[in-house]
């Protein structure tokens, strides 16, 4: 069946098309000769005479139930699977503790005492550990962040993360030809993908995407647009979405408190996911991609400015967090859940949260929001993983208990907030928790700037493993940690 599906799939429209007419005419022709009269042997009689009595009627259903079946396999959405995904971990020379920060800051003497106090107070209630990573200029003696150490930090993640994914995956590089790169924070010049098509000595005919400017959604908005892009081909393709996040050239080195807060929260981080739309990939393939959805919510002024790049009173650039952030990301969630919901939760869930909105209406005085339980219609939950703050309203908005938040705050503590790759580690913990079984449905939640929030459903196709190139492989034995 395997080989059959594939076999249609590498078809073009036209081809398909000839191939059905050939089919239709193949077959009108046997069935005018088995009604002809000279075909006494192969027919009773009366059967015959019965279908030479109604001979239009049956060439006519024959041909619309071709055309159909024709229309069906041509039209269909293709499924596209993710056949696997690695995360980077840098070299344990670049973990970054509380005194390395505190060394930093100190050294390069960029900051006022008052700044120093404040990301101190900052880092402490962070929710992060000692063993997140940093740039390389952090180490170094000039304390400046320069273009090549962006450059070298982008291509540093980016090559490690998707040499392990080629590795595991036996896919050649060449068998690729459809790439996406994100860095929400890092547009160079020459691109991102043209950094990878360089080194990989991708084909000429590689398609390639770049998206920017949408912070920590955009991994979750990369696969989106993969699957799209997938579900439409009738060519089998591979895609190779690469998601990555620039620390050296966005630290902040100014004194408003804004955007000190960024300094403390975002660390280094990628991940590579490679995708195809080819059925016969389902046996070794890790997750099916179910469906997506992504909100943006960027025509409020608030949710548009909540999280916002820019000059401050000397000059210097930062991406400044706005104290309502929190609240803007709650509203988006709730606007984005009540979207998600019908196509999620069962119909039990959606039967009392219909009859909940009902009793609202008819008690005006009785205001509580019901808020569905989606842990009914997802095994696993892959949460933002923005900060303690942003991760603890999650948690109270949609009424999560400690067990379902456990990945994302655990994420947090060992590799800070990688941005727009979070979700990826977060995967990478339940594999190595190996919590994952067939069937089970995953959900991968994220927010951006704009202010965007995106999701991600998955189905597993088979159990998690802890793999060799796991990032948690050497301290799984660690989490979950009893205070955070």
């Amino acid at each position: 069946m395997g080989s059959k599906t594939r076999l249609l799939s590498l078809l073009t429209p036209i081809q398909l098309l000839q191939a059905f007419f050939c089919i239709l005419l193949a077959l009108t022709l046997a069935l005018h000769a088995i009604l002809s009269s000279t075909s006494t042997l192969l027919l009773d009689h009366n059967i015959r005479l019965v279908l030479s009595q109604h001979r239009i009627t049956l060439f006519s259903l024959l041909w619309c139930t071709l055309v159909a079946l024709l229309t069906y396999l041509s039209t269909r959405p293709r499924p596209v699977l993710l056949l696997d995904y690695a995360c980077f971990r840098p070299d344990t020379d670049r973990k970054c503790s509380y005194e390395t920060c505190e060394y930093f800051v100190r050294r390069s003497r960029r900051y006022n005492d008052v700044s120093e106090q404040f990301m101190s107070g900052i880092y402490h209630k962070s929710g992060l550990g000692d063993e997140t990573y940093v740039p390389s200029f952090i180490f170094q003696n000039d304390y400046e962040a320069k273009l090549q150490s962006a450059l070298e930090e982008a291509e540093e993640g980016m090559t490690a993360a998707v040499d392990a994914l080629l590795a595991k995956t036996n896919v050649p590089a060449s068998a690729i030809d459809l790439l996406i790169a994100t860095c929400g924070m890092f547009a160079p010049c020459p691109s991102l993908t043209s950094l990878l098509v360089h080194h990989y000595r991708l084909p000429e005919s590689t398609t390639t995407y770049n998206l920017s400017g949408m912070g920590c959604s955009s991994g979750v908005g990369a696969i989106d647009l993969a699957a799209r892009i997938l579900k439409s081909s009738r060519k089998i393709r591979y895609a190779l979405v690469v998601i990555t996040e620039s620390i050296s050239l966005n630290w902040y080195f100014g004194d408003n408190r804004s955007m000190l807060v960024t300094n403390c929260i975002f660390r280094v981080g990628t991940a590579a996911v490679l995708i195809t739309n080819d059925p016969a990939k389902r046996d070794v393939a890790k997750m099916e991609f179910l469906h997506s959805l992504r909100t943006h919510h960027g025509a409020d002024d608030a949710s548009y400015r909540a999280a916002y790049q820019e000059e401050d009173d000397a000059g210097t650039v930062g991406v400044a967090l706005k104290k309502d952030l929190i609240r803007v990301a709650g509203e988006g969630l709730r606007a984005h859940i009540r979207l998600l919901a019908p196509r999620a939760l069962p119909w039990s869930q959606l039967i009392q949260y219909a009859y909940h909105v009902v009793r609202g209406w008819v008690r005006k005085g009785d205001q509580k929001q019901k808020v569905p339980d989606f842990t009914t219609a997802f095994e696993h939950m892959c949460v933002h993983t923005g900060g303690k703050a942003v991760i603890e309203s999650v948690g109270r908005l949609m009424q999560l208990d400690d067990s379902v938040t456990e990945p994302a705050r655990m994420c947090l503590h060992r590799f800070g907030n990688t941005s727009s790759s979070l979700v990826f580690y977060e995967l990478a913990y339940f594999d190595a928790k190996g919590r994952i079984k067939s069937g089970d449905k995953i959900w991968m939640l994220a927010f951006g700037t704009g202010f965007k929030v995106c999701s991600l459903v998955w189905r597993a196709l088979r159990d998690s493993v802890m793999e060799p190139d796991n990032p948690w492989k050497d301290c799984i034995h660690r989490y979950p940690m009893k205070t955070w």
